[in-house]
C-alpha cells in the first residue's frame, strides 16, 4: 500500500512539473544611458525547439545571441534551465519595448513577456583605472577629419574617417553599425585598399590610427550642414592590473561602441555678381572644345560633332551646352560619355555629348560659336569659354530647293553633244553562206536589231523621267533616307547585344528615324510629348503609343540603369515588334 501511495506521488509531481514551464525575459537594468549596455536574457526551465527572438527595435545586438546551459540533480530532484543572451546597444534616447521571444515546447509555442526599457542620455561613468570599458572609451577614438569647413556651393570637400588606438591597445576587429546619409550632399566613397598602420598624435599624445573610410562630398544647399556620424563596434584588447609570473599584463578583452563627432560646415552661395547667363552649376577648372571628325562629306553622310568639358571640379553635376546647327543638317540625341575619377581633391576627367550628323544638301554649312560657363574657385570669378567657328563643307548631293546660284537668274545645263560618227561607215565585206540559208534581210534578227533601238526609247525615257522625278522629290528622298537609317540602326543595335550604351543608342536612333519618315518630323520637334499628340492623332491604340513611350523612357534611362543581355533582347524584340505595328497603322 506504501509503495503505490509513493509511485502516485511520484506521478504526479512529474505530471505537476511538466505543466509548469516557465520562458521568462530578464534584463540587467531597465534604465540605462545611451552610452551603455544592455544584457537580455531569456531563460526557460524545459529544453524546447525553434527559438525566436523579437526584433530588437530601436537597439543594436553588439553582442550574442550565446547560449548556456544548466542540468543538474539535487537530492534526486532534476533541475534544468537553458538561456539564450543578448549584448544591446540603444540607438537613440526613449522608452522602448523589448518584444516577445518565442519556444516551441511539447508542441506548444510559449512567449515572454514584453519588457519596458527607459535610455536617457549619456551618463558620466566612474573613472575606475582598473574597468577595461573605462579603459578602452580612453584608449580608442574615431575622428572625422574635413578638408574645408566653408566650402562654396557645389566645391568638394573630403572626410577621413581615422580610427586612433592607444600605443598600449590593441583592436582585434570592428564592423558599422551606423553609417552617415550625407543628407543634402552628392557623395561617393573612395576605395580604401588594405590597412596601413601609421604613427600620429591625437590630444598631444603618441598614438597608431588607420584610415577606414575616405568620401567626397559636393554640398547640394548652402548654409549650415550637417555630416553625421559614423559609428563602429570594436573588439578591444586592453591591459589589466593582473599580471603573469614575469610581470607583463593580461589583456582583457571588451566591446566598445565609438563614433565620430557631428560636424557642421557653411556652405557658401555662389556670388550673384558676374553670374553669366548660361551658367548651369559648373564648379572648378575647366577647358572646353567643340570638334568635328570631318570637315568635308557628301549628303546622307554623317558626321559626329563632339561637346566636351575637361578639368577637374563637379563633372557629373552640370549640364553640357547644346550647339546651334543650321535647320538642313540632321541632328540625333547625343551619346553622352563620362571618363570621370574621384579622387580625395574631387572628381578629375572628361565628359562630352557626341551629336551625329547627317546633311541633307550640298553646300557650306557654319556651326555658331558655343560658350560654356563656370565658377573657377582658384580665382573666385566665373569664367567664360567660347569654342572656335566650325564651317561643314556637303560636295556632294542633291542642291536644296531654296538655295540659289552664284549668278543670280542664270540657270546652267549640262547639254549632251551628239554622236557625229553614228552612220560615218557601213561594213562592205561579207562571208559566203549556203544557199539553202535564210538570208539575213528581211530576217527576224534584222528587223528586231533596226527596230530594237526605237522600242527601247519609251523604256529609256520612262526610267529617265522616273529618277528625274525621284531626285526633285526632296520630301521622298528624305523619307528614303531615313527609312534606311533605321534600318541601319535596328541592325546595329542587334549587332550591339550586350553593349548597353552602343545598343540603346542605336535603337534610339532607329526609332527616330522611323517616326521621321512616317510623321515627317524635323529634329526639333522630336519629343515624347509631341509624338504622343501626332500619334494620337493618327489613331494608334494605346497599347502600341505606350509600347513606343517605353522604349523612348527605357533608352534615355539605360545610361544609370544597369541592365542585363535578356533586358536588351526584349527591348529589341520590343522594338521590331512595335516597329510593326505601327506600320499596319499608319499605311
Amino acid at each position: 500500500m506504501k509503495r503505490n501511495i509513493l509511485l502516485l506521488t511520484f506521478f504526479i509531481s512529474g505530471l505537476l512539473s511538466a505543466q509548469e514551464v516557465s520562458f521568462d525575459a530578464k534584463v540587467s537594468k531597465k534604465q540605462l544611458g545611451i552610452n551603455e549596455r544592455l544584457r537580455v536574457d531569456f531563460t526557460m526551465n524545459t529544453d524546447g525547439d525553434n527559438f525566436e527572438p523579437p526584433s530588437f527595435e530601436n537597439f543594436t545586438v553588439v553582442g550574442g545571441p550565446s547560449q548556456s546551459i544548466n542540468n543538474s540533480w539535487i537530492n534526486g530532484v532534476r533541475s534544468f534551465s537553458k538561456s539564450y543572451s543578448y549584448f544591446l546597444a540603444p540607438k537613440k534616447r526613449g522608452e522602448f519595448t523589448i518584444g516577445q521571444a518565442t519556444i516551441e515546447i511539447d508542441g506548444k509555442t510559449y512567449k515572454t513577456l514584453p519588457v519596458k526599457i527607459t535610455v536617457t542620455a549619456a551618463i558620466d561613468k566612474p573613472k575606475d583605472p582598473n574597468d577595461p570599458n573605462y579603459i578602452a572609451s580612453e584608449k580608442i577614438h574615431l575622428v572625422a577629419e574635413i578638408s574645408n569647413g566653408n566650402p562654396y556651393l557645389n566645391e568638394a570637400i573630403t572626410v577621413v574617417y581615422k580610427l586612433y588606438v592607444a600605443q598600449n591597445t590593441g583592436v582585434r576587429n570592428w564592423r558599422e553599425i551606423d553609417s552617415p546619409r550625407y543628407n543634402d550632399f552628392w557623395s561617393q566613397n573612395i576605395d580604401v585598399k588594405g590597412i596601413d598602420i601609421k604613427q600620429g598624435a591625437y590630444n598631444g599624445e603618441d598614438y597608431r590610427y588607420v584610415v577606414l573610410r575616405k568620401t567626397v562630398l559636393y554640398p547640394q544647399k548652402t548654409g549650415k550642414l550637417t555630416i553625421e556620424p559614423l559609428s563602429l563596434d570594436i573588439t578591444v584588447e586592453v591591459p589589466s592590473n593582473r599580471r603573469d609570473v614575469f610581470g607583463r599584463s593580461f589583456m582583457s578583452t571588451v566591446n566598445r561602441t565609438v563614433a565620430s563627432r557631428n560636424r557642421v560646415i557653411n556652405v557658401k552661395p555662389l556670388p550673384e555678381n558676374g553670374k553669366p547667363e548660361n551658367f548651369s552649376g559648373a564648379v572648378g577648372s575647366f577647358d572646353f572644345k567643340v570638334t568635328t571628325n570631318k570637315e568635308s562629306l557628301k549628303a546622307t553622310e554623317a558626321l559626329e560633332l563632339k561637346v566636351s568639358v575637361s578639368g577637374k571640379g563637379n563633372l557629373k553635376l552640370f549640364r553640357l551646352p547644346k550647339p546651334t546647327l543650321p535647320s538642313a543638317l540632321e541632328v540625333y540625341e547625343p551619346e553622352h560619355s563620362e571618363k570621370v575619377n574621384t579622387r580625395t581633391s574631387g572628381m578629375q576627367g572628361t565628359i562630352s555629348d557626341s551629336y551625329t550628323v547627317v546633311p541633307n544638301f550640298q553646300g557650306s554649312y557654319p556651326i555658331p560659336n558655343v560658350s560654356f560657363s563656370y565658377f573657377d574657385l582658384k580665382t573666385k570669378q566665373y569664367k567664360t569659354l567660347t569654342s572656335e567657328r566650325l564651317i561643314i563643307e556637303v560636295n556632294e548631293g542633291p542642291q536644296s530647293t531654296g538655295s540659289t546660284n552664284n549668278t543670280p537668274g542664270v540657270l546652267t545645263e549640262n547639254i549632251i553633244p551628239a554622236n557625229l560618227n553614228s552612220f560615218s561607215s557601213f561594213k562592205t565585206s561579207t562571208k559566203f553562206q549556203p544557199i539553202i540559208s535564210e538570208p539575213f534581210f528581211n530576217s527576224n534578227l534584222f528587223w528586231f536589231l533596226l527596230l530594237g533601238p526605237f522600242l527601247l526609247i519609251p523604256f529609256i525615257m520612262f526610267v529617265v523621267k522616273r529618277r528625274t522625278t525621284r531626285a526633285l522629290d526632296v520630301t521622298g528622298n528624305k523619307i528614303r533616307k531615313t527609312n534606311r537609317l533605321a534600318r541601319k540602326y535596328l541592325s546595329n543595335a542587334k549587332k550591339s547585344l550586350g553593349q548597353k550604351e552602343q545598343f540603346y543608342n542605336a535603337l534610339e536612333r532607329a526609332l527616330h528615324n522611323y517616326l521621321k519618315s512616317k510623321l515627317r518630323l524635323e529634329t526639333s520637334e522630336f519629343n515624347k510629348e509631341k509624338i504622343e499628340e501626332l500619334l494620337g492623332n493618327k489613331n494608334i491604340n494605346s497599347a502600341t503609343l505606350e509600347g513606343f513611350i517605353s522604349l523612348l523612357t527605357s533608352c534615355e534611362l539605360a545610361r544609370y540603369t544597369p541592365l542585363s543581355t535578356v533586358d536588351m533582347q526584349n527591348d529589341y524584340k520590343k522594338a521590331a515588334g512595335v516597329i510593326n505595328d505601327l506600320d499596319k497603322q499608319l499605311n
